[in-house]
């Protein structure tokens, strides 16, 4: 009689870890933002001391980049998740700040491409206001026109990746290498 006890209890507790552990996969799957929050402190930095999505490639927020087309500076559809993920961490962190910074590409005179930077730096700041409400105090924007490329060919593949803006966070490097 005590033999089936024990092993009643044995594989009770059994299950009651596995079915734990599983609920526990769930809540990771379906809500990663709140891991996000518990190891994030309000000024946005790593208490942890082992995660920090800004920096977790795995993480959408170590993307930094919205890329845009030659001349122009409307914020292209694909990078609408991007720009809402920051903006959910500008919302959820209140301490975190944002530097955006607008580049362009080698084309054009240095005092057309710092107003085109301008705008596409204005343009995603826009985008996270208007549709995510992310408050203006929380980002700046700045133009660094042709002066600051990340590709150094003469082609349409560095070009392509030299008209972009940056979002950089305060306390981090003002022109990150990625």
């Amino acid at each position: 009689m005590m033999k089936k006890i024990g092993l009643s209890l044995l594989v009770a507790s059994l299950l009651a870890a596995c079915a734990s552990q599983q609920t526990t996969e769930q809540a990771t799957q379906q809500q990663p933002t709140t891991q996000t929050q518990a190891v994030v402190d309000k000024s946005g930095a790593d208490t942890a001391g082992k995660y920090n999505p800004l920096t977790d490639p795995k993480n959408i927020l170590s993307q930094r980049n919205v890329f845009f087309d030659f001349d122009k500076y409307n914020v292209k559809e694909e990078f609408t998740a991007l720009i809402k993920a920051h903006a959910g961490y500008l919302n959820a962190t209140p301490a975190a700040r944002v530097s955006l910074q607008g580049n362009c590409d080698e084309r054009g005179t240095a005092e057309y491409n710092l107003a085109l930077g301008q705008r596409r730096a204005d343009a995603v700041k826009k985008a996270m206001q208007t549709a995510y409400g992310v408050d203006a105090k929380k980002v700046e924007t700045i133009s660094y026109g042709k002066e600051r490329p990340v590709a150094q060919g003469h082609d349409e593949a560095a070009w392509a990746q030299n008209r972009r803006t940056e979002i950089v966070y305060s306390g981090e490097a003002k022109f990150p290498k990625q």
